[in-house]
């Protein structure tokens, strides 16, 4: 692989992510020669970040504004989303102009929003900063916020100008957010790239190490996997929904834990469960079970959950996106690498995987918060 390696996404409005090192002076080439103003979002902790980036937006002669918001979940809120509005409003955005989006998944899936939202849709570019938004979150055209009654409820599809990968931006990202950001990229192993889980168990220590080639091989093939399906499914009619492998109960989880939880965290107990799901099914073997185990373990993930959550659990993932009416569904495998989905499941079925994975103690949060 070379230093610096340029994924295509596909689909209506095509566009590049761009993976590499010391990536944020060249945003500005990104940005359409019609663009006047730019408004560079992200939270207080990456205010070094979002200088550079607007050092480099000013050298192209652009008007642009900057826009702090809080930190993680507590950004994707209707409050905070209206003041960016507000911020856009009064520095005169027109349907030309452009919002450049830094930070984890949070920000950007706001930042996102914003501009699909702004005078019915303009121009945004991704630069995330977390390997969870590099490999998940940034790409896809998924943008939206939060509500009290579930995750991601109010959003809308809108494809980004681009995605920039720095990965300069991970070595100093906290040990628990890249380890948390890994689910995702065993979710792409465990759906579609095999070779991904086969990296993470003969090379562990470089796989977690973003100084690494191996790492960088992880981030470039999650995002491949990514941007393979997008560019076939962008609004999810199907099969789009494989990305979704481990996300209903995690949403449920993450609502319930009221987003105190780190996204990876809560995915990698609901991968567990799912991979539970699909054995009960006779869709898995226990060594593919055990595998997915031994993997969300190695990684120090947790595989398990309360078990007095359960009622609670179920009555949010019956408000989940890919609910119809009042089928559940759920994304499974028939095999590692081959996914399906299971529509309607009996809820003793669901109960029974549950219990496979429900714990006693409290939710840890070593890795969660």
């Amino acid at each position: 692989m070379t230093d610096t390696t340029t994924i295509r996404v596909s689909g209506p409005h095509p566009y590049d992510v761009v993976v590499g090192r010391g990536l944020l002076d060249s945003i500005g080439a990104l940005v359409p020669e019609s663009v006047q103003r730019v408004l560079v979002i992200h939270p207080k902790a990456l205010a070094t970040t979002g200088e550079t980036v607007l050092e480099a937006l000013r050298a192209r002669g652009l008007e642009a504004y900057v826009a702090e918001v809080p930190d993680a979940e507590e950004a994707k809120t209707a409050q905070v989303l209206a003041f960016l509005w507000g911020v856009l409003g009064q520095a005169g955005f027109t349907r030309s102009d452009l919002i450049v989006g830094i930070g984890g998944g949070a920000t950007t899936d706001l930042a996102g929003f914003a501009a699909a939202t702004w005078m019915r849709g303009i121009g945004f570019i991704n630069v995330p900063t977390t390997l969870l938004g590099m490999v998940d979150a940034a790409v896809g055209g998924k943008t939206g916020i939060n509500t009290a009654e579930g995750k991601n409820l109010v959003g809308a599809f809108h494809e980004p100008l681009g995605v920039v990968c720095d990965l300069d931006s991970l070595r100093s990202l906290p040990t628990h957010d890249l380890l948390a950001g890994m689910a995702e990229v065993v979710k792409a192993g465990f759906i579609r790239d095999t070779r991904i889980l086969d990296i993470v168990e003969t090379s562990l220590a470089a796989a977690t190490d973003p100084t690494t080639p191996e790492f960088a091989e992880l981030v470039v093939r999650s995002i491949q996997v990514k941007a393979d399906v997008v560019g076939v499914d962008l609004k999810e009619s199907g099969l789009r929904e494989i990305l979704n492998y481990g996300h209903t109960l995690a949403h449920a989880i993450e609502t319930v834990e009221r987003y105190q939880w780190r996204h990876g965290a809560a995915v990698s107990v609901g991968m567990m469960f799912v991979a539970e799901l699909s054995r009960l099914e006779g869709k898995l073997s226990e060594a593919d079970v055990d595998r997915h185990r031994n993997i969300l373990t190695s990684l120090g993930l947790p595989v398990t959950y309360r078990g007095d959550k359960w009622h609670q659990l179920l009555d949010v993932m019956k408000r989940d996106k890919k609910t119809r009416g009042d089928l559940l569904r759920f994304v499974v495998l028939d095999a590692i690498g081959r996914p399906t989905r299971l529509e309607g499941p009996d809820l003793s079925l669901l109960f029974t995987a549950y219990q496979e994975i429900a714990s006693d103690a409290p939710a840890s949060r070593a890795i969660s918060l």
